[in-house]
């Protein structure tokens, strides 16, 4: 028997924010910004005709230049970057939309052409990723990178806090910390990307420490309920760990208690298997007394399950966000869905970005 789909049409309240309804548009890299890693005017257009998402969650923006891994994504670290954020935030306010920014530092998954004075990407270890970025020719593998000096990591949990206040001057209503993925954060926590012997390094406790740390730096700035944190305990960007159960159990365990306003998690293998890693995903949101967002390959059916059953608060959809500006409106009705054009899912215009038609329009 399927699970009651008005489930995903209640309110919800989180940190002081009314959100319309469960579902939350997922952050999703569409290599679009101009010169300066601004975001483009067109990308206000993109997120306000997704606004009737019950929250809106950017895509990610690099928290430094070190920080980024791709051709075209935008920052949060300059006031050029402010200002298009805030043409972006100004408009989905008006469509009567919330919208969190996601912070994001990639670590060792980008390419020296991308960082300052093309020198190499950064990391926990000196260990090369067996991934692929985005550059001007199109896809490319990443480059070697180094291992962050100790004396750099204050300038890193600077650059996540500075990111933070510029996150509210762009008029954003809050900030998720990517943590997930293989980046960054996500290369400390797991043993096979972090190889270091100093304080960040060796036992779970260690390696959790900079993602607390830079969760702690961010919450300097905004109120707990407006923070959140993307987690991804399956093996992605060739960053895996040996025991995620115990690893994701501490660092959730911790999360709980710096008293942040959500954890998102990416349940299973992004884009594939949703039980690519033998973790307790309801044990690890029965042990947190924020709120849980689950993500990865929802359909409306599965997304009414988890919420009806309590086993997630909030459901974040990505691809069928890209597809359907009215995603809202369709599974309430349970109408058809545009299907997503991937070629088109990073780098270009309008195509594939804007002009996917909402039901209106197909009619």
């Amino acid at each position: 028997m399927s699970a009651d789909p008005n489930a995903l049409f209640q309110p919800y309240q989180l940190g002081g924010l009314t959100l319309p309804n469960r579902l939350v548009m997922a952050p999703l890299t569409r290599n679009r910004a101009q010169e300066g890693d601004v975001a483009r005017d067109i990308a206000a257009t993109y997120y306000t005709q997704r606004a009737s998402a019950g929250l809106l969650i950017s895509e990610g923006s690099q928290i430094s230049q070190q920080g980024q891994g791709y051709l075209r994504t935008p920052g949060i670290y300059t006031p050029e970057q402010v200002a298009g954020w805030r043409k972006v935030t100004d408009a989905v306010h008006t469509a009567g939309g919330r919208i969190f920014i996601q912070l994001w530092h990639v670590g060792r998954v980008s390419h020296a052409s991308l960082q300052p004075n093309a020198g190499a990407p950064v990391g926990p270890s000196a260990i090369r990723a067996n991934t692929k970025t985005y550059l001007k020719e199109g896809f490319a593998d990443v480059s070697e990178p180094r291992a962050l000096e100790l004396s750099e990591i204050p300038g890193i949990l600077r650059d996540y806090e500075q990111a933070a206040r510029n996150a509210k001057e762009a008029g954003f209503d809050g900030v998720e910390i990517h943590a997930a993925n293989g980046y960054l954060l996500d290369q400390f926590m797991k043993d096979g990307a972090n190889k270091r012997t100093d304080a960040y390094g060796g036992s779970i406790e260690n390696r959790t420490r900079l993602a607390l740390e830079a969760t702690e730096a961010v919450l300097k700035v905004w109120d707990k309920g407006r923070v959140g944190i993307r987690l991804s305990p399956a093996p992605v960007n060739d960053a895996a760990d040996s025991n995620p159960q115990a690893l994701f159990s501490h660092v959730v365990e911790k999360l709980d208690g710096l008293g942040i306003g959500y954890i998102h998690m990416i349940e299973g293998a992004t884009q594939g298997d949703r039980h690519a890693v033998n973790v307790d995903y309801l044990g690890l949101r029965r042990s947190f007394r924020g709120t849980y967002i689950a993500n990865n390959g929802y359909d409306r059916e599965m997304a009414a399950e988890a919420i009806a059953s309590g086993r997630a608060d909030l459901v974040a959809l990505g691809r069928l966000f890209i597809a359907n500006p009215d995603l809202v409106e369709r599974f309430r009705l349970n109408t058809p869905l545009n299907q997503p054009d991937r070629a088109t899912f990073y780098g270009g215009d309008a195509k594939g970005y804007t002009d996917y038609p909402n039901l209106s329009e197909a009619a």
